[in-house]
């Protein structure tokens, strides 16, 4: 099947552009955001000379349904994914914006990350061998590469406009919102992951590690915003070919990663092209991802 064109930048006649960032473009829609996921992908903070045809979809869908499974654990800003329902300067789009938008609220955002680790990985690994610590946490003697960890750590990053996030300890993380909102913060990303978590083994798939991010609704409400344990967000490892102590075979960016640690890309922008095979084979593991966890085919594919 010939691969579709992506979307890699958006230009929405009638609606006021207020950000666009590595990947999602952003238009205010009265008191209201709009959220476009475009088909743009980042590794190693830098925006790829290729885009991947529909992964601005599976981000959306999958985040959809990862909002509502979560919703009982807390609120967050999506207000609906169905364009129609987002008033005629919006619909007039429809065939641009279809299966990659949301209507959310808008928030008041909290300037950090919150990363749950369950496995050891990335750069929580490179820590680790550094000083047995990850976000200043002390963590065991002899964990291997890719392990799991004896129960899953909050590690706070900060959040960067342009350039690395940096990680930082929960004592820095509170020094920025407040040591009652950090601990709140704390407590909810365990809970989410904890849930993510034990619905995608039954799935089998290992969730390593991910990203949540939140604001503070008009009301002062904390919610979760932005997009939810998607191959973007996470680390996602078919648990039947897990085997700690290396790499692991992924659903997710690491994919690329590896790609680029491969031909040396320096990590300074821009980044390269992607080779016709590398774009393929990351859409198919968006794909796969979604599929997996949702139980649902791809309604695009």
């Amino acid at each position: 099947m010939e691969m579709p064109e992506p979307v890699v930048e958006t230009d929405l006649e009638g609606l006021e552009l207020i950000n666009r960032g590595k990947v999602r473009d952003m238009y205010a829609v009265d008191d209201r955001l709009l959220i476009v996921t475009t088909d743009r992908i980042s590794a190693y903070d830098s925006v790829l000379g290729s885009a991947i045809p529909w992964k601005g979809k599976v981000l959306t869908t999958l985040t959809e349904f990862w909002l509502d499974f979560l919703s009982a654990v807390t609120m967050n800003h999506l207000l609906t994914t169905d364009v129609g329902q987002m008033g005629p300067e919006v619909e007039r789009h429809a065939d641009v914006l279809a299966g990659r938008t949301m209507l959310v609220k808008k928030a008041d955002v909290l300037p950090v990350e919150c990363v749950v680790r369950g496995y050891l990985a990335g750069s929580g690994w490179r820590s680790y061998k550094e000083d047995r610590t990850v976000c200043g946490i002390e963590l065991p003697k002899k964990l291997k590469r890719a392990g799991k960890l004896p129960e899953p750590i909050f590690t706070p990053a900060t959040k960067a406009e342009e350039g690395h996030d940096e990680n930082i300890s929960f004592e820095r993380a509170c020094e920025l919102v407040g040591e009652e909102t950090m601990s709140e913060l704390r407590r909810l990303s365990l809970e989410l992951y904890a849930k993510a978590r034990d619905y995608a083994a039954e799935r089998g798939i290992i969730i390593a590690d991910t990203k949540f991010e939140f604001g503070r609704d008009e009301d002062g409400k904390l919610m979760l915003i932005d997009e939810a344990l998607t191959p973007d967000s996470s680390r996602f490892w078919p648990a039947d070919q897990y085997k700690p102590g290396k790499a692991q075979p992924s659903f997710d960016k690491q994919f690329l990663r590896d790609y680029l640690d491969k031909i040396k890309f320096d990590r300074t922008p821009p980044a390269p092209p992607l080779p016709a095979e590398i774009v393929q084979k990351t859409r198919r593991k968006y794909i796969e991802a979604y599929t997996r966890l949702t139980g649902k085919d791809f309604a695009w594919d």
